[in-house]
């Protein structure tokens, strides 16, 4: 009775916690950078007064290379965590079978960290030793901070951060599709990207806890400072 009465509590009570962090935080990657880098080498170029063709074309040729770099690089992160999540796991697991004692000591240790009385946690501790797949999974999570990766994280990393760097590098150069002169299409590329940036890092803001207006102003700041210095650097090279 006591069990059920806990999950009807549990089924009224449905805590509204944002869990999509992986998938948001690779977004962020994938548009930041995606907005900001072509961006930058647009501007570069058009300093240097290179046609829009020329920049259009530089533009999606770094998109791609950018795109395929980025989502790579976050397959690889997510492999990399999953292997030392398995390298961690199969250790914890040796260690339970060779050294149990050892290990129960480190669930009672970290149960009085968090103000447990002995009288209190040995029960539990008793309870975790008869369960193996259960004590596992405790020190995984609670002694080496360590949650199970799922296993299709790489793919769907390496996918999210290639298509939101696709979306984000295609803002800045829409302009110079449309207009043939780089000096108009420039004006035009830095007015759109720099409007991205501020719903981009509101939208950010919003969506990690951060202060929206804050970061929608410091997400432009950034771009406008990479894309000034690579307008700069062009003409200063040129001249």
């Amino acid at each position: 009775m006591a069990g059920e009465s806990e999950q009807s509590l549990l089924d009224q009570h449905k805590e509204k916690h944002f869990t999509a962090g992986e998938i948001v935080r690779d977004i962020i990657i994938g548009v930041s950078d995606g907005l900001t880098v072509p961006f930058a080498l647009a501007a570069g170029l058009s300093g240097a007064n290179a046609s829009s063709s020329i920049i259009l074309t530089a533009g999606i040729a770094e998109v791609a290379a950018g795109a395929i770099s980025m989502g790579l690089g976050g397959y690889l992160a997510a492999k990399s965590e999953a292997d030392h999540y398995m390298r961690e796991l199969k250790r914890e697991e040796e260690e339970i079978i060779s050294v149990p004692d050892t290990e129960a000591a480190e669930i009672a240790e970290i149960l009085s960290e968090y103000g447990i009385q002995p009288h209190e946690y040995s029960p539990v501790v008793n309870a975790l030793r008869k369960n193996r797949q259960a004590w596992l999974d405790f020190m995984m999570k609670f002694e080496l901070g360590l949650e199970k990766p799922d296993p299709r994280r790489a793919l769907q990393s390496a996918f999210t951060i290639a298509i939101a760097y696709i979306l984000g590098g295609f803002v800045p150069l829409v302009p110079y599709m449309l207009i043939p002169i780089a000096r108009q299409a420039v004006v035009a590329s830095v007015v759109v990207t720099i409007l991205a940036l501020l719903i981009f890092g509101f939208a950010k803001g919003y969506f990690t806890g951060n202060r929206p207006f804050r970061s929608a102003f410091e997400t432009a700041l950034i771009g406008a400072v990479a894309s000034a210095a690579a307008f700069g650097l062009a003409k200063a090279v040129q001249g």
